[in-house]
C-alpha cells in the first residue's frame, strides 16, 4: 500500500471556522476557537496519522484587511508564506456567504498545486437547494480540484475531505510519530488556551489585541507550574479582565488549567495575572518578543 505525506494549509478570511476544522481533522484542540473574529494569530501545525497517509496541517490566520498594525502584518506575511511551502490548500468559506473579504483571499491562492474549496457551515442551511447555485458561483472563480461541503462543528463530510486531501498528498514516509498531534511546544499550548478562555468570557468588551506571556513553565514529575501574563493595550482593560474580586479573572484561570490538564494528561497548578504593554500590537519588536513571527 502507498503511504503518503504532505503538508495541507488551511486558509480563509476571519471566522470561518478554520481552527474548528483543524481541531476536528485531528481530533484533538491544538488551535483556539472562539466566536470573535480573528483569534487565530500563529501558524499552527496539526497533524493526522491515518493508516495510508500523515496530513500535516497548517492552520494560518484570518487573511486581514483592515487595521494596519504590526500584528496585522506579520499575520498576513504568515498567510502567504504558508501558503508558498505546501502540498494543497484548503480554502474555507462560509455556506451561502462570499464577498469582497473572501475574494482577497481567493487572489492569494496558489495555481501550482490542488486548492480544495471548503464550504464550511453547512447545517446552518435550511435550504440545502440553495447550495448548489452558491457552489457553481464560486467554482467559476477559481479552478478548484474538487469542492467539499462540510459542517466542522458538527464533523460532517470530513471523512470525504480528508479522502480528497489524500489524493493529492505525495508519495513518503511520516514525518512525525503516529502518537503526535502537533510541532508547538507546551508552553506555547498553555499561552494559545489561556488567550481563548480570555476571549471566551470576555465577550465584546476586550478587543483582539491580547496576548499571553509564559514568564514560568517548570515540569515538576507529573505536575505543571505555569505562570501567565495577560497582556492588554489599555489601563481600563484590565479591570475588565479581573472582574468583581476577581471573580473573572479566576475563572479564565480554572478554565484554561482544566483544559490544559486535559491536553497534557497531567496535573497543572496556573497562575494568572493582567498587564499593560500600552500599544504592543503597533510596535515591531514588542510584536516579535511576545513569539509572533
Amino acid at each position: 500500500m502507498t503511504f503518503r505525506t504532505g503538508y495541507i494549509a488551511i486558509v480563509g478570511r476571519p471566522n470561518v471556522g478554520k481552527s474548528t476544522l483543524l481541531n476536528h481533522l485531528i481530533g484533538q484542540k491544538v488551535s483556539i476557537t472562539s466566536r470573535k473574529a480573528q483569534t487565530t494569530r500563529h501558524r499552527i501545525t496539526g497533524i493526522r496519522s491515518d493508516e495510508g497517509a500523515q496530513y500535516i496541517f497548517v492552520d494560518t490566520p484570518g487573511f486581514q484587511m483592515q487595521h494596519q498594525s504590526a500584528l496585522n502584518r506579520v499575520m498576513n506575511r504568515t498567510v502567504t508564506q504558508s501558503l508558498s511551502d505546501v502540498d494543497v490548500a484548503l480554502f474555507v468559506i462560509e455556506a451561502l456567504r462570499f464577498d469582497a473579504r473572501d475574494e482577497k483571499v481567493l487572489a492569494l491562492l496558489p495555481r501550482d498545486h490542488p486548492v480544495v474549496l471548503v464550504i464550511n457551515k453547512i447545517d446552518t442551511v435550511g435550504n440545502k437547494a440553495l447550495l448548489l447555485p452558491f457552489i457553481e458561483k464560486v467554482s467559476a472563480a477559481f479552478p478548484f480540484a474538487a469542492v467539499i461541503p462540510v459542517s466542522a462543528r458538527k464533523a460532517e463530510q470530513l471523512t470525504d475531505l480528508l479522502l480528497e486531501i489524500q489524493r493529492h498528498l505525495p508519495e513518503g514516509e511520516p514525518v512525525y510519530g503516529e502518537d503526535e498531534i502537533t510541532d508547538r511546544s507546551e508552553r506555547f499550548l498553555a499561552a494559545e488556551i489561556v488567550r481563548e478562555k480570555v476571549f471566551r468570557l470576555s465577550g465584546d468588551e476586550i478587543p483582539y489585541s491580547v496576548s499571553v506571556e509564559i514568564e514560568k513553565f517548570e515540569t515538576v514529575g507529573n505536575l505543571r507550574r505555569i505562570f501567565a501574563a495577560i497582556i492588554v493595550d489599555k489601563d481600563s482593560q484590565k479591570p475588565i479582565l479581573i472582574g468583581k474580586k476577581g471573580e473573572k479573572l479566576k475563572e479564565i484561570g480554572t478554565q484554561a488549567r482544566l483544559d490544559m490538564e486535559k491536553l497534557f494528561d497531567g496535573k497543572v497548578y496556573l497562575e494568572v495575572w493582567v498587564k499593560v504593554k500600552g500599544g504592543w500590537a503597533d510596535d515591531e519588536r514588542a510584536v516579535k518578543s511576545l513569539g509572533y513571527e
